[in-house]
């Protein structure tokens, strides 16, 4: 029996939620996603240490400052990976833009740009923005212009529908996430699978999709054990951390398909305007709650990061 891994492989494009260089080369997976919680992580990776040297020797010589060096390292960290994989690389617009569609809008521009600088095209990358309503506009506008978006940190139906709306090229709905507010919530300490709160909200969004011939990707994405993946085995995509990705390699067992298209149950459409996503996201307090909580924690890590870059280049 092949490993569980493998099976995956067979029906779920396998994506690395990892900016590790070593862990990209071993698990070989078709894209790879990042944030700056990853970013901030493959500092301390001795690996990078010659990535980090040349964008800071690049960014003083060019007078630029340490944020700006923050945002052409995420961007050469990003090209690193292009390089070993066949897919993409999501880059994401900084947290704090995600209620400023404007200028979530020219910062994508501005790492696309980047990226062609490297002569890595924009069908190499995603754009990655926070499901908030400003930032599915402003994924809009950059899929009319031919640029593809990845709509993170997307915990309801709402945000799902939404983003469909826009044309997103791909969501990452958080399954993790979801389950940890669920358990605090309700004072648990797990589920089984396919009572997990998470996977159910993934499995529903991946039906109404697939119902209404719906492209836009889903990949399903923050998990905490393998048992949450192996319940979404056949979802579009599934972005998975490397130790997980080391569990199912060595995971025996066989992997039974759950999700399929041709077993959309016909769900009718959703309408959706701007006054009824609000709606919708007031009343759910743990979209709500982890969407804010979401993107207060990448910005506190990018913040991080400059902090970091700031103090080398002092140094």
């Amino acid at each position: 029996m092949t490993s569980a891994l493998e099976q995956l492989r067979s029906m779920t494009v396998v994506v690395a939620d990892t900016g590790d260089v070593e862990a990209v080369k071993k698990y070989k997976p078709v894209d790879c996603t990042t944030n700056p919680s990853l970013v901030l992580a493959a500092l301390s990776d001795p690996g990078s240490e010659e990535l980090i040297a040349t964008e800071i020797e690049a960014g003083r010589s060019a007078g630029k400052t340490a944020e700006q060096v923050c945002d052409a390292l995420t961007v050469a960290a990003g090209a690193r990976l292009a390089a070993l994989i066949p897919g993409r690389v999501s880059t994401e617009v900084d947290a704090n833009l995600s209620f400023d569609t404007t200028a979530s809008v020219a910062r994508a521009r501005s790492i696309v740009e980047d990226y062609a600088n490297r002569g890595i095209g924009k069908d190499r990358i995603l754009i990655k923005l926070a499901s908030t309503w400003e930032g599915i506009r402003a994924a809009e506008i950059l899929q009319n212009e031919g640029i593809d978006c990845n709509l993170t940190l997307l915990f309801s139906m709402a945000q799902a529908v939404a983003c469909a709306d826009a044309g997103a090229f791909l969501i990452s709905p958080f399954v993790g996430r979801i389950t940890d507010w669920y358990k605090k919530a309700e004072g648990r300490d797990s589920y089984e699978p396919d009572n997990d709160p998470g996977v159910k909200s993934v499995r529903g969004i991946y039906d109404y999709y697939k119902s209404n011939g719906i492209e836009t990707v889903v990949m399903g994405a923050s998990f905490r054990n393998i048992d949450q993946i192996k319940a979404l085995a056949g979802c579009d995509n599934l972005t998975i951390a490397p130790k997980l990705l080391d569990e199912l390699e060595n995971d025996p067992s066989e992997l039974p398909r759950v999700l399929s298209p041709d077993n959309a149950s016909g769900v009718a459409p959703i309408d959706m305007n701007e006054a009824t996503f609000r709606w919708h996201m007031n009343s759910d307090a743990m979209a709500t709650e982890k969407l804010a909580e979401g993107i207060r924690n990448f910005d506190a890590d990018h913040k991080k990061l400059i902090g970091i870059i700031s103090e080398r280049m002092a140094g």
